[in-house]
Formats: C-alpha cells, structure tokens, sequence
C-alpha cells in the first residue's frame, strides 16, 4: 500500500499516474462489485482512499505554487 509519505516524494507526473491506474481500477472493482462478487471487497475502499490521498497532496502541492506566486508578486 501507498502511504502518503511515499506519495509525496513523487513528482507530478508519477503521481498523475498513479490516479490514474488507482481510477482504473477502481472502475474495474466497481464493475466487478456490479456483476459478480468480489474476491477482496476491501480493495474498493483501499483504492477509493488512494485517489484521495493523490488528490489531496495535488492539491496541496497546487496551492503551495500559488501562494509562492502571490509572495513574489508582492515582494
């Protein structure tokens, strides 16, 4: 499992896939959940929670750049 301090040491573009594999399969779980049952439900909520964690440090990382545009543009 990705914990959020091997997610942070990421740079941006090996974070955007990682969202992007974990949104993949995520839609396959839910498809899975759908049509059949599945081996592990719990991978659901592991893989839900993963694009999250991303999110939020994408996020953090984000408004991080603005503020340091805000600052320079004050100094």
């Amino acid at each position: 499992m990705t914990t959020a301090s091997e997610l942070r040491e990421m740079s941006d573009e090996q974070l955007e896939l990682t969202l992007k594999e974990a949104k993949e399969n995520l839609f396959r779980f839910h498809i899975q959940a759908q049509t059949d049952r599945l081996d592990a439900p719990s991978e659901l909520r592991r893989h839900r929670r993963l694009v999250a964690r991303v999110k939020t440090i994408q996020t953090q990382r984000h408004k991080a750049k603005q503020q340091e545009a805000v600052a320079e543009e004050q100094a």
